[in-house]
């Protein structure tokens, strides 16, 4: 009874650590990772580097851009929030 409930246990833990990484864009950022919010469940995206990239090209991806990823440049300092919206309104006028 007691192997049952562990691989239950196991089980479970197991199932929510797909979850999360199904539900999050993880960043990496030098050493720092950064989780944004997953509009749907997918594995698109998953894990994206910022760095050796140009802000421009990561904007271009409606997935990264729908989760925020532009302001999360902003806050970590790689754009200025009036680049962040020159960048937008020209990709949202391309569009």
């Amino acid at each position: 009874m007691k192997q049952r409930l562990k691989q239950y246990a196991l089980m479970a833990a197991a199932a929510a650590l797909i979850w999360f990484v199904l539900d999050n864009h993880f960043i990496f950022s030098g050493s720092e990772v950064h989780l944004l919010k997953k509009s749907s469940l997918n594995l698109h995206d998953t894990f994206v580097s910022l760095d050796n990239k140009r802000p421009a090209s990561l904007m271009q991806n409606d997935r990264l851009r729908e989760a925020g990823v532009g302001e999360l440049m902003v806050e970590i300092g790689i754009l200025s929030e009036e680049e962040r919206s020159q960048l937008e309104s020209r990709l949202d006028y391309s569009d």
